[in-house]
């Protein structure tokens, strides 16, 4: 809010010659009147402005009344995102049909997600036509849906992968080809690539933010140091930092997302999109008697997944889940609720990902929403108990 004044001469200025003596004896009370005016008007001022501050940081989480759904600003950027995004990982283009993927879309999208997460390397590129063509088909406004995509992986010449200045240009382009549209609203760097200079991946992320074909960029499986390194860069440079880093964030898999990244978060700004909140399926508790036919873990390419779920240390995790399932239980919630609203806790989590290859898979995973009231002080203390792997950090940056 702006507040503007126009400060007259009356009663500023010194009589003139031959005006009335009275008005000679009391100008200087006139004087400190007027001034005194000025400094309550400023001291409005001020005031509206920081109330206008209170008002807009008030706003850093809302609720759809229609929906129940929970909206998050995209770490410090002014970018508005469901507190739950649907993922296009595996399952678009891979283990389920086309149908059953636009019947993910269209419950996410009706029950209030308005982010979608793709990359051009899921399933070789299918899943961003998938994501386009369902997009498209539905008449969607594009202005309601924040879409976002990731760049690494791009094709199997040696120039159709990396972070480098060609490969950003070119692989966003492709991706944007695919999904039938003018712009992403967040394009991911995977960062693998150490070979590319940190200043020209930043200078890269800016020219296509500067070109329209990108609203904001972001960060995925970087190191807190190097999202540090591209800040600087970006500051130095008069370049366009990140705004987010995606991140891998569990029951099991705490370090990053606790210690390092909230002090990113408050530091620079930079919030966190977390993904596989259920751990590839071991959270669903489906893998508590063992390997299902029928499940991820028993497919030939999830062979390291198997072998995790079978070691010692899975079956460990299987006891744990055990006893957390008593939890949501009392919270009269399923465990994987329980998982999805325990990672939106975090008041660095701008969003999860859900990565749903069924209607009520996902329907459940939604309902995690009703549970994020539910996840108190002493709630997220049992959990933590139980899981036994809290790590240590300088403060506590959990609601």
């Amino acid at each position: 809010m702006q507040v503007s004044f126009a400060c007259t001469d009356h009663g500023l200025k010194a009589p003139r010659n031959g005006e009335h003596s009275k008005q000679n004896a009391t100008s200087p009370n006139t004087a400190s009147q007027a001034r005194a005016r000025f400094r309550t008007v400023a001291l409005i001022a001020r005031s509206l402005g920081s109330f206008t501050h209170r008002y807009h940081h008030s706003l850093k989480e809302s609720t759809a009344k229609l929906t129940g759904m929970k909206y998050r600003n995209l770490g410090k950027s002014g970018l508005r995102v469901s507190c739950l995004g649907l993922g296009t990982w595996v399952t678009f283009g891979g283990q389920i049909s086309d149908e059953v993927a636009e019947q993910l879309m269209t419950i996410a999208y009706e029950s209030g997600v308005n982010l979608f997460d793709t990359a051009e390397v899921y399933s070789g590129g299918k899943a961003e036509i998938i994501l386009g063509n369902i997009i498209k088909k539905k008449c969607w406004r594009r202005s309601s849906l924040v879409i976002t995509t990731k760049l690494y992986w791009g094709g199997k010449a040696e120039t159709e992968r990396g972070l480098n200045r060609k490969h950003i240009i070119e692989g966003l382009k492709g991706s944007l080809q695919r999904m039938q549209l003018e712009y992403v609203d967040v394009v991911f760097a995977n960062r693998t690539d150490t070979n590319t200079p940190m200043e020209e991946i930043v200078r890269a992320m800016t020219h296509v933010i500067n070109q329209g074909m990108a609203m904001y960029w972001g960060t995925s499986r970087w190191s807190a140091m190097e999202i540090m390194e591209a800040y600087s860069v970006a500051r130095q440079f008069n370049l366009i930092p990140p705004v987010c880093e995606q991140a891998e964030y569990h029951f099991f898999q705490r370090e990053k997302v606790e210690t390092q990244l909230p002090e990113l978060y408050h530091k620079i700004g930079v919030g966190v999109v977390s993904w596989s909140p259920l751990a590839c399926g071991i959270i669903t508790g489906k893998y508590e008697n063992g390997i299902p036919e029928s499940s991820r873990a028993s497919m030939k390419p999830y062979q390291w997944l198997r072998e995790k779920i079978v070691s010692e240390e899975g079956r460990k995790q299987q006891a744990k889940l055990k006893e957390l399932a008593h939890i949501a239980e009392k919270l009269g919630c399923t465990l994987p609720q329980l998982a999805i609203a325990w990672c939106l806790r975090n008041e660095g989590v701008s969003s999860v990902l859900l990565g749903s290859s069924s209607p009520s898979q996902l329907t459940e995973n939604l309902g995690a929403i009703q549970v994020i009231p539910k996840m108190t002080a002493g709630i997220a203390s049992e959990v933590d108990h139980i899981l036994g792997n809290r790590p240590h950090s300088k403060r506590d940056y959990h609601h």
